[in-house]
């Protein structure tokens, strides 16, 4: 089979008719398979996914007995599909028509390419409106080659939406998800498979997806809890030192991490958590490998948020 696409779900009975079908609606000239996973949702997650099964034979259902969060349903998902390339899709986010069509034809077509990823509208689920565009209104946009390696990856994060990932099948693609992170779960991997199998990540500059914010979503719930926004600094910066298994310099690891950090700073700045913002920046400098001069200034006069707020154009 050429394409399987992967939905793991947990409690998105409101969002994932939808995403489902925006999937199963797909015009190609290739067979697909689309695997949903629900992880023992407590809400009407799975007795939605059955009804459009009923309808539709290339949908496959899978029920998890008990809880395995994100890892261990990836790791279902991944044994039990069958195609040549596997698409993600989290089960809250929209497929725009076109999507699988495309992404199938570039990864044909580019034989060194790993992953293949998509511009995606980030929209507000009660409006519908756009809020930007994922990729393109991403800070680091600019040192990002629409064919980029796995030190890009290590030096600027995540400039991928996960939705819009589609991944050229490895044998170890499994292993790959023993990255050792519990929440932020797709960068680590996408690090990983770039090192296991090699190859490239490389962008479509199409809108192919639509990335839903709503209070459940991941950033929601990041900005209602300053511990978990501190929680998913660790892990990119773990993340990032994954580079180590696969020897990308040292210099590259080390401005990762101190560009994760550098971001948490920034972060705690503007919601003016004073204490976060020292705890971050004192630690987003070593071997004096500075993100950009904001960076530097900001370490700079770390002593006094106030003053970095006034420099960096925050304050009137």
């Amino acid at each position: 089979m050429k394409l399987s696409v992967i939905v793991p779900a947990f409690k998105l009975a409101p969002y994932i008719h939808e995403c489902l079908l925006s999937i199963l609606a797909q015009q190609t000239n290739f067979d697909f398979e689309v695997i949903v996973c629900d992880d023992t949702s407590p809400d009407n997650t799975l007795d939605v996914i059955n009804y459009l099964a009923s309808a539709y034979p290339n949908l496959r259902v899978l029920s998890n007995t008990k809880n395995l969060g994100l890892i261990g349903t990836m790791r279902r998902l991944l044994d039990t599909a069958k195609g040549e390339y596997i698409a993600y899709l989290d089960g809250d986010d929209v497929a725009l028509p076109g999507k699988l069509q495309q992404q199938v034809d570039y990864l044909d077509a580019h034989p060194e390419c790993r992953i293949v990823y998509h511009e995606s509208d980030m929209f507000d689920s009660k409006t519908g409106e756009t809020l930007k565009l994922y990729s393109r209104d991403f800070y680091n946009y600019q040192y990002i080659p629409q064919q980029a390696s796995i030190s890009h990856l290590i030096k600027y994060t995540v400039f991928l939406q996960a939705s819009s990932v589609m991944v050229r099948r490895y044998e170890q693609m499994t292993a790959a998800l023993a990255h050792g992170n519990s929440i932020i779960c797709d960068y680590p991997w996408h690090i990983m498979n770039l090192g296991l199998a090699g190859g490239t990540v490389d962008r479509l500059d199409q809108v192919l997806g639509r990335y839903r914010i709503h209070q459940d979503s991941f950033g929601g719930q990041t900005q209602r809890n300053s511990e978990r926004r501190i929680n998913v600094t660790e892990e990119l910066a773990r993340a990032c030192r994954l580079g180590h298994r696969f020897n990308v310099e040292e210099a590259e690891i080390q401005f990762g991490v101190n560009h994760v950090y550098f971001s948490a700073a920034l972060y705690f700045l503007r919601q003016q958590q004073f204490d976060l913002f020292r705890q971050m920046i004192e630690l987003s400098v070593t071997d004096q490998l500075y993100f950009d001069d904001r960076h530097q200034l900001a370490y700079q006069h770390r002593s006094s948020p106030e003053r970095v707020s006034e420099l960096l154009g925050w304050t009137s």
